[in-house]
């Protein structure tokens, strides 16, 4: 379950594609659309969506926002201006935080997105539970309507726990274990001791240790150790090379 996001008055067919687009990237899939202007169907908004088409037809369509809300147990409502209400007013992580919190205990929860000449008039937000605005410069503040359906989809998909903060591509290998990590210093040790880097002998404690240090740090892979294996071997062929 995701929350319905409601396009109020949409003006272009290409934008409400570029949205339903920017929904699906996210795994939202509930559309409305209230009023749009070029009428509905659009053949601009399919060629639009790249591949959310599904978006678009399972879209409803309806002439006011009142009507579009109607299920709905709580609004939130798009703006990057200054509004003459008392209303909550939450960042897109936020809102959709405290979204899934409110989906989580079976609330209907709908985003309101409007129009792209000038975004939604007070009758609309006045219909709405909460703010959500999007931190952008105050000296160009405008949003096209895709990019902030993208920008809380985001969040949605962060808030639903969907989103991974931070992973490693591993291509095909593993990380080092310490005992291979250990064979490898002992492998450079061996080589730099016959090459006479540990010099002099009061220093050499020291070096060793600071050695091991470096290698404790790097984050190694066992396709690492392996190629620095190699690349020790070869070097010692060719320092013996006839």
């Amino acid at each position: 379950m995701t929350p319905t996001f409601v396009l109020t008055r949409p003006q272009m067919g290409e934008n409400i594609g570029a949205a339903a687009r920017a929904m699906l990237n996210f795994g939202v899939d509930r559309m409305r659309i209230v009023d749009p202007r070029d009428g509905w169907p659009n053949p601009a908004a399919v060629a639009l969506a790249s591949g959310a088409g599904r978006v678009l037809d399972a879209a409803s369509v309806h002439d006011d926002l009142a009507g579009a809300v109607a299920d709905c147990t709580y609004v939130y409502a798009t703006t990057a201006r200054q509004r003459d209400l008392t209303k909550e007013v939450l960042s897109p992580e936020a809102a959709m935080a405290d979204a899934a919190r409110r989906m989580g205990d079976g609330a209907h929860v709908a985003v309101l997105f409007g129009p792209e000449r000038a975004g939604l008039e007070n009758e609309d937000i006045a219909q709405a539970n909460a703010l959500i605005s999007v931190p952008v410069n105050p000296e160009f503040p405008s949003l096209n309507l895709a990019q902030c359906v993208l920008l809380v989809g985001y969040e949605w998909m962060r808030a639903a726990g969907d989103v991974t903060a931070h992973s490693t591509e591993m291509a095909g290998t593993q990380w080092a274990t310490a005992d291979e990590v250990e064979h490898l210093a002992r492998h450079f040790e061996d080589r730099l001791d016959t090459a006479g880097f540990f010099f002099p002998d009061h220093k050499a404690a020291s070096m060793r240790v600071n050695l091991r240090n470096m290698w404790s740090r790097m984050p190694l892979t066992r396709a690492d150790v392996q190629t620095l294996h190699g690349m020790l071997r070869q070097m010692v062929r060719w320092a013996t090379r006839d």
